[in-house]
């Protein structure tokens, strides 16, 4: 289950059991929901979102408060690195504020959405959202799944010989520059996030583009009116590196190295969900570290499921692909990060290969 480039198939014994079992009592998924609905884990959780946010709250205001008491000196960078960390948990929140994990109604959670996301860390929740609900519907499908476009790094070795320019120079080596290039995440959804608002599929640019000018102007106006010029650089640098490295070791061990779909490959809901991520294991720590996304295959069979729902989720869905035959994969953390690096250095194969042959020739 965890060779990188192995397209999804689903196990013989997965497709007679599911054969038998869909007549019964509804399709696998259905039968799975109906156990979950009936443990009440999809209920939502308001005052676990309450302290939740009044936590990470408090520690963005005891973040810039830190901020202001320093003053201009190098301790600062002690604050940016906390900073990168509370951004990291106000991106969690914006995400199942996103999935109506805290509010049933569209319209609480996009305004909530917009208020943490644009206003309080610089991304365009509307942006964020159109990308993220496509993963969902197609995760790891090389066609149709944004997260495994090719950009800058490349996810199969079909992307990897088709690449040219800055992304073929990076393929050949982007195992070991995944974590460097990390730093630059931050930046980059900060780019993204303006450049979204002129495409035609982004709702209420306007507004997006006026909370995302807030907070820019009064970040930058922070920065360098509180700082010398190279302290406010170095703040900069290290508090989007950490955000950027803090999301990217959250979200990297969800897909990276799982098994990809592409072309017309679609197989039913619960196995092109299940195939496709990984959970991590780990205690309470992990969760709250994670926001509750350590449990991927979970999340992905139930996007609306509030966060702290899912570890007791966890056990229905385990058993319940267990009796299908169908593999699910859990791994530690540290190990969730190797399987992504290998995958990394596995696609590239071809480039570095394509390098030794020109080596040879020349």
């Amino acid at each position: 289950m965890t060779t990188p480039t192995s397209a999804v198939a689903v196990p013989p014994s997965a497709r007679s059991r599911s054969a038998q079992t869909a007549g019964a009592g509804g399709s696998d998924f259905a039968r799975l929901a109906r156990k979950v609905s009936a443990a009440g884990l999809l209920d939502r959780r308001p005052g676990h979102y309450a302290l939740r946010f009044v936590l990470v709250g408090a520690a963005l205001v005891g973040g810039w408060t830190a901020f202001a008491a320093l003053g201009a000196s190098w301790w600062q960078l002690a604050v940016a690195a906390f900073l990168g960390l509370v951004f990291g948990q106000l991106a969690l929140a914006a995400h199942d504020l996103a999935h109506r994990q805290v509010f049933t109604g569209r319209r609480a959670s996009e305004t909530a959405g917009r208020l943490v996301g644009n206003l309080g860390i610089g991304m365009s929740y509307g942006w964020w959202m159109t990308k993220h609900t496509r993963h969902h519907a197609n995760p790891n499908h090389e066609e149709l799944d944004p997260d495994v476009a090719p950009d800058i790094l490349v996810w199969s070795r079909d992307q990897a010989r088709a690449a040219r320019g800055l992304p073929r120079f990076v393929g050949r080596h982007q195992a070991v520059l995944f974590f460097p290039l990390l730093t630059l995440e931050g930046f980059n959804l900060h780019v993204s996030s303006v450049r979204a608002l002129r495409r035609p599929e982004t709702k209420r640019p306007v507004l997006e583009g006026a909370l995302l000018l807030t907070h820019l102007g009064g970040y930058l106006a922070a920065l360098f009116l509180m700082l010398p010029p190279g302290t406010a650089l170095a703040f900069l640098f290290v508090h989007q590196a950490v955000f950027g490295v803090y999301l990217g070791c959250i979200f990297a061990p969800n897909h990276k190295g799982m098994p990809t779909l592409r072309g017309s490959e679609r197989p039913d809901f619960l196995r092109r969900q299940v195939l496709t991520s990984r959970n991590v294991r780990g205690g309470r720590f992990t969760d709250v570290a994670l926001g509750g996304l350590n449990h991927q295959i979970e999340h992905h069979l139930f996007p609306s499921m509030p966060a702290p729902n899912l570890r007791r989720a966890r056990l229905l869905v385990r058993e319940h692909c267990a009796e299908l035959g169908v593999p699910y994969h859990e791994t530690g953390l540290v190990q969730s990060w190797r399987e992504a690096l290998r995958h990394l250095r596995d696609v590239g194969v071809p480039l570095r290969a394509g390098d030794a042959s020109a080596r040879a020739g020349g």
